[in-house]
C-alpha cells in the first residue's frame, strides 16, 4: 500500500506543532471468525472509546516464568553482545530493550503467534496480520529508566512509511506491574487526536531514540490538551496481564527506582492491507529489527498447548 498524495498525517516537516483528528477507524469491521479468546462487544467498545484494554492475568504463572526466563537469558547471551538488537540503557551498560524477539528466541516466536493474542488483534484490525516489530522492555531496579511520552504511530508513519493507523500493540506484564516500578502510562482517548511534530530527522534516528527519543516528541502544550481531556491511567496488573493498545495512544512511562524490575513483552501487530512504504522526507528504511519489511506473509497462529510445549 502506497502513501497517498495528500498525507492527513504529514509530521516533522515543519516548526510548527498541530492536533488533527484521526482520520482512521479504531476498531476495524471485517473479521468474522470468532474464537474463545475473542474480545466482547462490550470490551471492543471500551477499547475503542479508551484506545487499550487490559486483560488480567491472561497468562499463567507458569507460563510467564518461561518467558521471563527467556527475556533474562536474551539480555545476558554473550552471544548477542554488540548486536544491533540488544539496548543499553542511556549512560549505562544494563540492557534496556531486546528487539526483533520473535526472530532471536523460538520460545518467544510461538508466544508471538499464540492464538489468544494473534485473535485479538485480528478482531481490533478486521484482517489478518504480520508482527511489525517485537521486543522485550525491561526496568531493573534503581537503574530503569523513563520512556518519554509518544505516539507510536508517528514514528511508524514518519520513520518507517506505515500509511494508516491499523497497527496494535501487545504488551504482555513479565512482572507486577505497580504505582512504583513504572509501569506503562496511557492517556485515554489520545488516539482519536494525531500530534504533528515539529524537526526535522535526522539520519539514522533509531540509534538514539531507542535509547532517548528527542524528535518525534510532542509539544507540552499538545500532551496537556490531551491529559485535560483524558487524565491518566498506569496500566497496573499483576504479571501474567495483557495490555492491548492503539497504535496512536499517547503514552510513556516514568523510571523505576524502586528494588523492583519491571519486564514486559512487545508485540506490534500489523495489517497485512497496512504495510510499510517509503518513509517519508527521504529518510532511508530502518532496519529489519525495528521495522519488519522482509516478510508480510500472515501470522500462522498456534493454541496454547503448542506454546507451552516450545518451552
Amino acid at each position: 500500500m502506497m502513501l497517498t498524495l495528500t498525507d492527513v498525517y504529514k509530521s516533522r516537516c515543519d516548526n510548527e506543532a498541530a492536533i488533527i483528528l484521526r482520520q482512521d477507524p479504531v476498531v476495524y469491521q471485517g473479521w468474522k471468525e470468532v474464537g474463545p479468546a475473542d474480545l466482547s462487544q462490550h470490551q471492543l467498545a471500551r477499547y475503542a472509546q479508551k484506545g487499550f484494554i487490559v486483560l488480567k492475568q491472561l497468562f499463567s504463572p507458569e507460563e510467564v516464568g518461561r518467558m521471563l526466563r527467556e527475556v533474562e537469558r536474551l539480555a545476558h547471551d554473550p552471544k548477542l553482545e554488540g548486536y544491533d538488537e540488544v539496548i543499553a540503557e542511556p549512560g549505562g551498560g544494563e540492557v534496556r530493550s531486546v528487539f526483533m524477539v520473535h526472530r532471536l528466541s523460538p520460545v518467544l516466536d510461538r508466544l508471538a503467534r499464540d492464538i489468544r493474542l494473534v485473535n485479538i488483534a485480528r478482531q481490533i484490525l478486521g484482517s489478518e496480520v504480520y508482527i511489525h516489530q517485537s521486543r522485550a522492555n525491561r526496568k531493573p531496579g534503581f537503574k530503569g529508566k523513563e520512556f518519554y511520552w509518544h505516539s507510536d504511530f508517528e514514528t511508524w508513519h514518519v520513520e518507517d512509511g506505515m500509511p494508516r493507523m491499523r497497527a496494535v500493540s501487545c504488551s504482555i506484564l513479565l512482572t507486577d506491574n505497580d504505582e512504583h516500578n513504572g509501569p506503562l502510562m496511557i492517556i485515554p482517548g489520545s488516539h482519536m487526536h494525531y500530534i504533528r511534530c515539529v524537526g526535522e530527522t535526522p539520519g539514522e534516528h533509531y540509534k538514539y531514540s531507542l535509547r532517548k527519543q528527542e524528535y518525534g516528541v510532542p509539544d507540552e502544550a499538545s500532551l496537556r490538551f490531551l491529559v485535560d481531556r483524558g487524565g491518566i491511567e498506569s496500566m497496573k496488573a499483576p504479571a501474567g496481564s495483557v495490555v492491548f493498545f492503539d497504535c496512536n495512544a499517547m503514552h510513556g512511562s516514568n523510571s523505576n527506582i524502586t528494588p523492583r524490575p519491571r519486564s514486559n513483552l512487545f508485540f506490534v501487530y500489523n495489517s497485512v492491507e497496512n504495510t510499510l512504504g517509503a518513509p517519508l522526507h527521504g529518510l532511508a528504511p530502518r532496519p529489519e529489527f525495528v521495522a519488519t519489511r522482509s516478510d508480510f506473509s500472515p501470522i500462522e497462529p498456534v493454541t496454547p498447548e503448542t506454546v507451552k510445549s516450545s518451552a
